[in-house]
C-alpha cells in the first residue's frame, strides 16, 4: 500500500482508508459494525483524555495516547463515509454553508 501523502485532503484520507481496509481484511464490515466500533473508540478516547488530565482510570486498564485514539476515530469516520458514498470534505463544506446562516449563542451566556 502506498503511504499517506503529507497534508492529505479528506478525500485522500478516505481513499487511503478504503485501501487499508481491503489490505487488512476489514472491507466486509457493515456500516453498523463500523458505527459500533466507532463508539468503542470514542470511549477509549475519553479514557485517554481522563488519563492525560490526571483523572484516575481503572487499575490494569491501559489507555493509548489521545492522538492514537483520535486517529482511530478518523479511520472509522472515513470508513463509515465510504460505505455511504459520502465525501467528508464535501459534507463539511455543505454543513458549514448552512452553519454560516445560523445565529450562534455561546453556551452558558443565558442570552
Amino acid at each position: 500500500m502506498d503511504e499517506l501523502p503529507a497534508r492529505a485532503s479528506l478525500d485522500q484520507l478516505q481513499t487511503y482508508v478504503a485501501t487499508l481496509e481491503i489490505e487488512r481484511g476489514f472491507s466486509h464490515q457493515s456500516s453498523l459494525e463500523k458505527c459500533l466500533l466507532l463508539g468503542e473508540e470514542i470511549g477509549e478516547l475519553f479514557k485517554a483524555v481522563r488519563k492525560q488530565s490526571g483523572m484516575p482510570i481503572e487499575a490494569g486498564t491501559g489507555a493509548l495516547p489521545v492522538a492514537d485514539e483520535l486517529a482511530d476515530i478518523l479511520i472509522y469516520l472515513c470508513a463509515i463515509a465510504n460505505r455511504h458514498g459520502i465525501s467528508l470534505e464535501e459534507a463539511l463544506r455543505v454543513k458549514e454553508e448552512r452553519n454560516r446562516a445560523r445565529v450562534w449563542q455561546a453556551a452558558g451566556t443565558g442570552t
